[in-house]
């Protein structure tokens, strides 16, 4: 999985700042542009509104891909032309609207357990209304993967994979594993979008348990103490149960995920549990050599952003490449699903990082500040970093001192860290939509398009 290194990303961020302070008179825009408007004039920063230059061009684009970021700067929509009434509401819930229907009340039965307490554990965090951000995005994909190219040599497996999906490979009795909620069938079985196939619908599932449990691990690590607005599972039932709960979360999406006999998929998914922990490892550092005193260096930002896609990027990324994949869609098709992840993913935690800074703990319906609180140094103070020398002392001893944590939030206030977090985050933003610039029209991409575009506007 290749990343820009630190040197690219910093002058990304810096070039995405300079076209958001460039504007241009509202006459200049055409209507035709008024529903292609670009990212800096269709997504609300908080800040005074200056929206990107555009202007109609014939000079050559240099290639393919130059060509689509240039579109995919001019697809996204923003809360400002919306708010004017220029441009259609798109709610990507709506368009998936069936199939989200039944998400939560699937996932219960595929985590009953006959154990009264594991069972209750287990299904904690399904009780709260989460952002079922991940399953989302999968049937997204699926719908819009559904009308790309098919690849015969690949129906053969998507025809096995939807065809047993409740079905086990080992006969039950050597499987041993009651689970007192799976005898009814699957509710969105009933009632399904045609251009959705169970094994797509599964896989939604089976990545918000994969998610699920990170969380219920996380918040272990992190002592947390407040998830979706209502006490942590490890505040509720303790550090070994929450920790139990999320390896059974993990245990059941893998045999979820073997039912889909599909190869290829099962590797994605087994590697995103893999990634997880790398991941959480690599956060244990700020920077890869882990130094008393470190300085910033282009590497610093390479090895955050190795860290977010292994956190963060690798479920959202290898998700959606595996709903293409069980669609039976072809290479580039595939590919362009993975990108667009990976993109968005990378967005996704950038945005996450900002909030922690500029947003509530009530807003966000958890501690807010609590990176700074456990020792980390996300993209905000890591761009502040590079002019403000004295964060570094802060960095290599992981704000520990009294004082430090106040500290360290004063300089990253007092610099551009956060703007150029949003930069960055909207680069990533416009890349995850120029990579399904390729695919059909539909209403299932122009709901991908919007997640990226909500991605950007997100409180929370």
């Amino acid at each position: 999985m290749h990343l820009q290194t630190g040197a690219s990303v910093a002058r990304g961020a810096r070039s995405a700042t300079t076209r958001a302070s460039r504007a241009i008179p509202s006459t200049t825009i055409c209507s035709h542009c008024r529903r292609t408007a670009p990212l800096g004039v269709r997504v609300h920063t908080g800040t005074a509104f200056q929206p990107r230059a555009f202007y109609h061009t014939t000079r050559r684009r240099d290639s393919a891909w130059a060509a689509a970021v240039s579109v995919a700067g001019n697809i996204v929509s923003n809360a400002v032309g919306r708010a004017r009434g220029d441009l259609p509401t798109i709610d990507p819930l709506r368009i998936v609207a069936k199939e989200m229907k039944f998400l939560t009340g699937n996932i219960r039965k595929l985590l009953g357990s006959g154990h009264p307490s594991l069972d209750r554990a287990a299904k904690y965090y399904t009780q709260a209304e989460g952002k079922h951000v991940r399953p989302l995005i999968v049937l997204l994909m699926s719908r819009a993967t559904s009308l790309c190219p098919k690849t015969p040599q690949r129906q053969q497996a998507t025809i096995q994979a939807s065809a047993a999906i409740d079905t086990s490979l080992s006969p039950l009795s050597v499987l041993s594993d009651f689970n007192p909620s799976a005898t009814a069938e699957s509710e969105s079985v009933l009632s399904t979008d045609p251009d959705i196939l169970p094994s797509q619908r599964r896989l939604a599932e089976i990545t918000e348990l994969i998610h699920t449990a990170s969380l219920l691990h996380d918040d272990v690590i992190d002592h947390s103490e407040a998830r979706r607005g209502s006490p942590s599972a490890n505040l509720e039932f303790g550090n070994k149960m929450a920790v139990l709960a999320g390896d059974f979360l993990l245990g059941r999406a893998s045999v979820a995920l073997a039912r889909l006999r599909h190869a290829e998929v099962i590797e994605l998914l087994a590697t995103v549990i893999a990634n997880l922990v790398e991941g959480e490892f690599m956060q244990l550092k700020n920077t890869a050599r882990d130094e008393k005193n470190p300085q910033w260096s282009e590497e610093t930002l390479t090895y955050y952003l190795q860290k977010t896609y292994l956190k963060t990027a690798s479920l959202i990324s290898k998700s959606c490449r595996a709903s293409a994949l069980l669609g039976g869609a072809d290479a580039a098709t595939v590919d362009a699903a993975y990108l667009y992840g990976k993109n968005l993913g990378l967005a996704f935690q950038l945005v996450d990082d900002m909030l922690d800074y500029t947003v509530s703990g009530q807003e966000l319906g958890k501690p807010a500040g609590a990176d700074l609180e456990l020792g980390l140094a996300t993209a905000p103070l890591l761009f502040a970093w590079k002019t403000m020398p004295e964060l570094g002392s802060l960095v290599g001893r992981k704000f520990e001192k009294d004082g430090d944590v106040a500290r360290a939030r004063d300089l990253v206030m007092q610099s551009d860290g956060i703007q150029q977090t949003r930069a960055l985050a909207e680069d990533y933003a416009e890349q995850a939509i120029a990579a399904i610039s390729g695919f059909p029209d539909s209403e299932a991409k122009d709901g991908l398009i919007e997640m990226a575009v909500k991605t950007l506007e997100r409180k929370k």
